[in-house]
């Protein structure tokens, strides 16, 4: 973490691991970010990755080895940490400026969604591909999905689908857009105007931004029939894809129904209610929810998929991922009840508690 002025930028530091969140980064960032605001000197926040990569995501591969030893609790607490961090980020009375040059997925979008600004660039590429991996996506995803345009945020959860920097933006998960080469003038323009004052921020910020174009294969171009196909139910949104699909030949809605048959059944009933259910509450309640739903994935005591997913895709590589169960059909809505259920394995096992906040700002009381 460096110091300038009244700023404070921190960057995450394992380019080797697209800088994948590790159990003490994502602790020393809860500490800092308290610690912070405690600080009446600092007023502005600068997040940002080393190397080709803003943040990859969790390390997920860890928490898997974890679970194969017996030890499920180790990821659940991991997580219990995270979205703590993700709430004190979503209510944080300082102003933080997310540079997302590079790779944001996961973890990644759950350490810079919630803050006020977040910049896109001609190199970003996010994406939250959780239903590869036979999970949901999480980090209060429920949140900021379910607040994109129409139905843009079920096909983004759903698919996995992969987003640029000018995508970003027109879908309001970016705030500014600004040309990598620029960054470096914008940090600095930002240290100088020493300023913790939303607007003030916000308008040195345009000084460096430009409006990109959309590409002419953009997802986002596709909002119409997003809409008219992603407002149903799972099989009702395949039936849809499928009957555009007998209608036109189109690439785009040929690979979407690809993605999601190959995502774990299970994964897309669980994340499509979490979304659903994100757009009617706050991100406490998102929160404290995605993690009753990550402690059954990570226990495995409903369905296994998250174990298998990240064998095949992570692990071995096979990227064949034998679903149980394998079928929609075989997954009735008191199986998805469960997921939502508070665990039951012991006296001393809790749901997130989340930490108490004052004197916020508006733009985050907004979110509660």
């Amino acid at each position: 973490m460096e110091a300038k002025s009244s700023v404070r930028i921190i960057t995450l530091n394992r380019p080797k691991q697209l800088n994948a969140l590790s159990a003490a980064m994502v602790s020393r960032l809860l500490d800092i970010f308290l610690a912070c605001e405690e600080e009446s000197a600092v007023k502005l926040i600068i997040l940002k990755g080393k190397g080709r990569a803003f943040c990859a995501g969790a390390d997920v591969a860890e928490i898997v080895r974890e679970i194969n030893q017996g030890n499920w609790k180790s990821g659940a607490n991991f997580s219990r940490e995270e979205l703590t961090m993700n709430y004190v980020m979503a209510t944080y009375s300082k102003p933080q400026v997310s540079i997302l040059n590079g790779i944001v997925m996961g973890g990644g979008a759950g350490a810079s969604i919630h803050g006020r600004f977040r910049i896109a660039t001609e190199n970003t590429l996010f994406a939250m591909p959780e239903t590869a991996l036979g999970l949901f996506p999480d980090v209060g995803a429920s949140y900021f999905l379910s607040r994109l345009p129409g139905f843009f945020g079920e096909y983004v959860g759903l698919t996995g689908t992969r987003l640029d920097g000018a995508e970003m933006l027109a879908c309001g998960l970016a705030t500014h857009f600004v040309l990598s080469e620029r960054l470096p003038l914008l940090e600095e323009a930002l240290v100088k105007a020493n300023s913790g004052d939303p607007a003030v921020i916000s308008s040195f910020i345009s000084d460096f931004t430009q409006i990109p174009n959309l590409k002419k294969g953009s997802a986002y171009h596709r909002l119409g029939t997003i809409n008219k196909c992603f407002s149903r139910t799972i099989e009702e949104i395949i039936a849809a894809l499928e009957w555009e699909a007998a209608d036109k030949k189109d690439n785009w809605i040929t690979s979407t129904i690809l993605s999601l048959k190959k995502a774990s059944p299970t994964s897309l009933k669980i994340s499509l209610r979490s979304i659903r259910e994100g757009r009617l509450q706050g991100i406490g309640k998102c929160l404290v929810r995605e993690f009753r739903m990550l402690s059954h994935a990570m226990s495995g005591d409903i369905c296994k998929d998250f174990v298998e997913g990240c064998r095949a895709i992570l692990l071995d590589k096979d990227r064949n991922p034998k679903w149980e169960p394998s079928k929609l059909e075989s997954i009735g809505d008191e199986m998805v009840d469960r997921y939502f259920w508070k665990m039951d394995v012991d006296d001393d096992w809790e749901d997130l508690k989340l930490p108490v906040r004052s004197n916020l700002p508006a733009y985050a009381i907004a979110k509660l």
